[in-house]
């Protein structure tokens, strides 16, 4: 919009973005690389962010910033159901190679001189940004779990989905249920971040309108107009013992369950991508991915777009929900889906991500997140697998349990 002004200021020694977002901003990051907002923000429309954010003036003095705002957000599971995308008024950028920068939205009706002393009194307090004191650090808080879809549900789901898989009418679904931890104290989300941040540096991180989370797959990452994907299915715990887990990562390589389920995700994440690509390289066999609690099944996608004007949300509404959440055939796993898990999934296994002025931005597939209330007394954690011909429904139901396993601890051990 012509009545915005954005300006773009290089810093050095910016805090650590998790501080700078707090328990009440925004924060999307994968390791130190990533964006933190704080303060206000505008709700934009999923069919006008795309011209809210170009028309924006835009004032930079690095190459960094040339992009321009931004906006962060969230693809729900369901595509009939709303986007939320949400444009930071204040935000600071570390880029993979170091630099950083804080970037401020102004009305355009402030002078020039009343621009600059506004800008330079932000700058100078998001630089003061300290890591909060936790006041609850020697209270013993007090968490009850309990499952919102109860197990039988769950169980029955999943033979239901395995039965539609072996009469051939479909070839994977994924079935998900969900808890809540409930507290006696205020649940502190900031704390929840740096425990994710300790411990799954690896994962992108994301705190936006109360889901947090640490998802360890990229769903799409576009930049200077190439486009990059990381599908992961097939999942095995790991115990922390380097024997076991090396054993329980052999296994999964070569159980043909996991390899099924795998295939079925990268092959329709290859097949949606050549519709923006020329051509596409990736691994013939899949790695595997390793998280502080699970080891996946993965495989990288990428290749250049044919045309440089795509932008990154028309990527993520196409390959969201990928064949990881949702199933394949999609249309036909998703109406299995919704008539036996019996739950409303809300942005649970769609996408959460950024995208820039110029139609860049990296989406990652909302998982491993809770969706915390507003009054910070509960949370709503959600888990789920792939379900194949060969599944057995009390080794999901295990499946699940080690998933939830990275919020639950995130949750039991913060301040």
């Amino acid at each position: 919009m012509s009545q915005i002004i954005a300006t773009a200021v290089a810093v050095d020694n910016l805090p650590h973005l998790h501080n700078i977002a707090g328990s009440d901003g925004m924060l999307f990051v994968h390791g130190d690389e990533g964006i933190a907002s704080t303060g206000q923000f505008t709700r934009v429309g999923p069919s006008q962010v795309h011209a809210f954010l170009s028309e924006i003036q835009h004032h930079y003095t690095d190459e960094h910033d040339k992009d321009g705002p931004i906006a962060l957000g969230f693809l729900p599971f369901l595509r009939e159901e709303r986007e939320d995308l949400f444009v930071p008024h204040i935000f600071a950028r570390r880029f993979s190679d170091g630099y950083t920068s804080i970037t401020v939205l102004t009305d355009a009706e402030m002078s020039e001189k009343e621009r600059l002393v506004h800008v330079d009194e932000v700058v100078t307090s998001l630089l003061r940004s300290l890591p909060p004191v936790f006041q609850q650090k020697n209270i013993e808080r007090h968490l009850s779990n309990t499952p919102l879809t109860p197990i039988t549900t769950y169980l029955a789901a999943v033979s239901e989905a395995r039965s539609a898989v072996r009469s051939g009418q479909i070839e994977k679904a994924v079935i998900a249920r969900d808890i809540e931890l409930k507290s006696d104290t205020p649940l502190n989300i900031h704390s929840v971040l740096t425990y994710l941040h300790e411990q799954y540096s690896t994962c992108y991180q994301f705190s936006i309108d109360h889901l947090v989370g640490a998802s360890p797959e990229l769903l799409v990452h576009m930049e200077k107009g190439i486009v990059h994907s990381n599908p992961l299915a097939g999942t095995t715990p790991r115990t922390g013992d380097p024997a076991t887990d090396a054993q329980n990562a052999a296994d999964l390589l070569a159980s043909k369950k996991n390899q099924i389920e795998h295939r079925v995700v990268v092959e329709m994440v290859h097949d949606t991508l050549l519709q923006w690509c020329s051509y596409l390289d990736w691994e013939p066999e899949p790695s595997v991915v390793s998280v502080a609690n699970v080891q996946h099944l993965g495989t990288h996608v990428t290749g250049p777009l044919s045309d440089t004007n795509t932008h990154v949300l028309e990527i993520a509404r196409e390959l969201s929900p990928t064949p990881a959440l949702g199933g394949f055939p999609r249309t036909e796993a998703i109406e299995l889906i919704n008539r036996v898990e019996h739950m409303n999934r809300g942005r649970y296994g769609g996408a959460v991500g950024w995208c820039d002025a110029q139609g860049n931005g990296t989406w990652a597939v909302t998982i491993r997140c809770a969706q915390f209330s507003t009054d910070l007394m509960s949370a709503r954690l959600f888990a789920g697998g792939g379900i194949v011909a060969d599944s057995e429904p009390e080794l999901e139901l295990a499946e699940t349990e080690s998933k939830f396993k990275a919020m639950t601890n995130a949750i039991m051990h913060s301040s």
